[in-house]
């Protein structure tokens, strides 16, 4: 880790545990003050990594764009549809009835 290593005193943390309106016991906020810390040491070497060039990602994954255009087809038939109601009349589904 670098020499300029933040790290958060456990008066720092208490700050922030009320700021979220929250109440952690004293040895909580010790634990959390050193976690953080690693956490802010973890940030500073990633601040030194040259990233000159890089394109910013925003998503590692590519996007297809899921517009298309907005026109009806048919993409089953009635009998393929109907086949999964429990019962139908041969065009319609049948439901009980509810109210």
């Amino acid at each position: 880790m670098s020499q300029n290593q933040q790290s958060l005193s456990t008066e720092e943390v208490a700050r922030i545990a009320r700021l979220a309106r929250l109440a952690p016991s004293p040895e909580k906020l010790t634990l959390y003050a050193g976690q953080l810390g690693d956490i802010l040491g973890h940030m500073e070497i990633l601040a030194e990594v040259d990233v000159t060039g890089v394109e910013p990602l925003y998503s590692p994954v590519e996007h297809e764009t899921v517009f298309r255009e907005d026109t009806a087809e048919r993409r089953a038939t009635r009998e393929q549809i109907l086949s999964n109601a429990p019962q139908d009349d041969g065009a319609f589904y049948i439901v009980p009835k509810i109210v």
